[in-house]
């Protein structure tokens, strides 16, 4: 005898039944029991004792819908679909096909359709797996750094973005700095003091960022490295970006401990500004390494002592470009008109590139092979202009200062087309419709000619 399959309730019926065919129970009960009425359950029970339990199964069973879709609506639809809609989602999909084509699919059947045709992958079959990285063998190998923008101090003070560079093979932090947001100063900043601690490692690992990467090489007149990246460069450092998130783990796992621990301790120590809380991060990197730093496989630390002088160092960690100087001895900058003094040297730049040094405490210094030379600031409206670009990384502390001065900065004044084509008024001159009555000069002479009167007089 075969396996007859049976829904719970097919079985609860079997159950029943049996107790009135044995008499062990009413059809008034087994109606109440089945939620049934007593003239269905004296069918069901003349069903049952005639051919059995599988009598009580579904008549349904085992049968095609009446409201099935036919096979051909079906293999016209997926047709459809591998010819003009083969990478589209069943939502989508069912939106085209009901737009364009006139058949109308609810999603989830054309979901079914496209996965039992091999079209459609679900979530759990699309997923992709990262495979863990290795660690580098030694140390100062490769330094992943990274900028994490957190309300560090919580409620007593401002979100700002902490620095952190962390060693790929220990473990080890190796610099933390509270900045305002990531930009090439503040990561010279960085750099400079993880240089002074620790030497020259052989590559940094970071992000896509702006500040490491040049999304477009053809921007800015073809130049294929960031300032960071030019000065990692003259220090024989290499910056390598990372594809995904998943690739840097290292740093971002221990961005993730940061905003868990440091906070809190932080907190005890009510810390509330980014110049304390500098000035407490060594000794919490002291505590962090002795606990989750690990050895390195091999023994050997890769820094290399610094290839330039210390004095030489601070015209490497700065913004650098050339700038043209036009007929006027004059070139932009940043919102700026510079016009080089005149004299034996400058004269002779007409035509001519010259190097720009910005630092970050706001200098400026034109060279000229070396050569420092005078210049005045022909300053313009210096502000974050309307509709600027602002990266994201960036926003908060664009906002910050938008919020510190938008109260100081004056209405823009809507200009007449004769303003705009900068047409003055001029003062009118005595004349036909001048008002000689009330005009003060012309009252002065009077009074001055009636003295003369009564003087000879």
């Amino acid at each position: 005898m075969g396996l007859i399959l049976m829904s719970e309730r097919e079985l609860q019926r079997v159950e029943v039944l049996s107790k009135v065919a044995e008499g062990r129970m009413t059809v008034v009960s087994a109606a109440h029991v089945l939620a049934l009425s007593q003239r269905q359950v004296r069918r069901l029970l003349n069903r049952f004792r005639l051919d059995g339990a599988a009598a009580l199964r579904h008549k349904a069973r085992g049968r095609l819908s009446n409201n099935r879709i036919g096979n051909g609506v079906r293999d016209y639809a997926l047709t459809l679909i591998r010819e003009r809609y083969a990478d589209f989602g069943p939502t989508l999909a069912a939106e085209m096909l009901a737009e364009h084509h006139g058949l109308v699919v609810s999603r989830e059947t054309l979901r079914t359709w496209m996965r039992e045709a091999g079209i459609w992958l679900s979530r759990k079959q699309r997923r992709t797996f990262h495979q863990p990285r290795l660690r580098r063998e030694a140390y100062g190998e490769l330094v992943q750094i990274d900028g994490s923008e957190h309300r560090w101090f919580e409620g007593r003070g401002g979100p700002c973005t902490l620095l952190v560079f962390i060693d790929d093979a220990t473990s080890t932090l190796m610099q933390l700095l509270f900045v305002r947001s990531e930009s090439a100063f503040t990561y010279f900043a960085a750099l400079e003091q993880y240089l002074a601690q620790h030497g020259r490692p052989v590559a940094f690992y970071s992000d896509k960022h702006s500040v490491f990467r040049v999304a477009k090489t053809e921007a800015k007149g073809g130049q294929v490295m960031t300032q960071f990246g030019r000065a990692l460069s003259e220090l024989h450092i290499e910056i390598l970006c990372a594809n995904s998130s998943q690739a840097k783990g290292r740093v971002e796992r221990a961005n993730r401990t940061l905003q868990d621990r440091l906070v809190k301790e932080l907190r005890l120590h009510d810390i509330c500004d980014m110049e304390t809380g500098n000035a407490f991060l060594p000794g919490f990197m002291e505590r962090y390494n002795a606990k989750f730093a690990r050895s390195p496989a091999r023994p050997d630390d890769l820094h290399r002592p610094m290839n330039v002088a210390p004095d030489r160092l601070r015209d490497i960690l700065c913004k650098r470009e050339m700038r043209y100087v036009g007929q006027q001895l004059a070139f932009s900058f940043e919102r700026k008109r510079i016009m080089l003094e005149e004299n034996d040297v400058t004269c002779g730049l007409v035509g001519k590139y010259v190097d720009t040094y910005a630092f970050a405490d706001g200098r400026l210094d034109i060279r000229w092979k070396g050569l420092s030379l005078p210049y005045r600031v022909f300053d313009r409206d210096q502000r974050v202009t309307h509709a600027a670009v602002t990266e994201n990384k960036r926003l908060g502390e664009v906002l910050s200062w938008i919020k510190d001065h938008q109260d100081d900065v004056s209405s823009p004044r809507v200009k007449t087309n004769s303003q705009k084509g900068d047409y003055r008024k001029r003062d009118r001159k005595p004349g036909r419709r001048t008002d000689f009555v009330n005009d003060p000069a012309v009252n002065a002479r009077r009074e001055q000619a009636l003295a003369r009167l009564k003087a000879a007089e």
